[in-house]
């Protein structure tokens, strides 16, 4: 569990990278002006440390499965090398996948300058400014929300329910608490991660510019959400569901308590 978080820490800091330093740099400069090649630049890294995300979350749905529902195969099914070979996929997935998104990015005609609604190089925006057919790169986002996104939030949905059928088995109220709180970080930043971009994703068009502008504002709040608040609400729900840190702060606050009494 603790070598997926290293990885799910690595996609986060990188998720937040990406995005979040320009957006300040825009609010304080009011420079909105940005290169293509920076903004291809900017594609490609967002749509790995998203597809990271994503991988490294289902990942660890099926190392909460194997720990709850098969503990005495644990340490032979979650071998090392086997740890090892998932990360080197999930990486070299989430490339292949970056690279496709620029190329089929790159490949189509603006006419320059263009102002991209979003704060962001967010790839359904520079869709619509595009003057080339775009019927294709829809058709490729929606293979890639199927294959990349659907398909693993299923993969993740049937691990829990594994997981649930197996705590429910539990004889005893404290082995199934045990279990439940084995696994509920990791439901929890699933729960966060997904619903933003469910919402996002599967809402329906609207005809009617205003609603579509209400749309767009929506699109801009969620990608917010999911690009900079998430990522920084990862640590803390690990962390706070982790026995070794409350034990550490309880300390950390005893000796705070009996200095300031001193």
């Amino acid at each position: 569990m603790y070598f997926f978080l290293g990885n799910l820490a690595i996609a986060d800091v990188l998720h937040v990278s990406v995005t979040l330093p320009n957006l300040l740099s825009i609010l304080l400069t009011h420079d909105h002006r940005m290169t293509f090649s920076a903004c291809m630049a900017q594609v490609y890294f967002f749509s790995l440390s998203a597809v990271c995300d994503i991988f490294v979350l289902t990942s660890m749905s099926y190392d909460r499965y194997v720990a709850i529902c098969k503990p005495l195969q644990y340490s032979s099914l979650i071998r090392k090398d086997f740890c090892n070979a998932i990360i080197l996929f999930i990486y070299f997935t989430s490339g292949n996948d970056a690279a496709i998104n620029v190329i089929a990015t790159s490949l189509l005609s603006f006419c320059p300058p263009q102002n991209v609604d979003h704060f962001f190089c967010e790839l359904t925006t520079l869709y619509a400014i595009s003057s080339s057919d775009r019927t294709s790169r829809n058709v490729l986002l929606v293979f890639q929300i199927i294959l990349l996104s659907a398909l693993p939030f299923l993969f993740i949905i049937t691990s829990y329910i594994f997981i649930v059928s197996a705590i429910l088995n539990i004889r005893s109220s404290k082995g199934r608490q045990k279990a439940f709180s084995s696994c509920s970080s990791h439901l929890t930043t699933v729960i966060i991660f997904f619903g933003p971009i469910i919402i996002l994703y599967s809402k329906p068009a609207s005809e009617h510019s205003r609603e579509l502008d209400k749309l767009l504002e929506l699109d801009k709040l969620l990608s917010l959400f999911y690009t900079a608040v998430i990522p920084k609400l990862n640590p803390f729900v690990y962390t706070l569901r982790n026995k070794d840190i409350l034990n550490a702060l309880g300390t950390l606050t005893r000796r705070w308590n009996m200095f300031l009494v001193k």
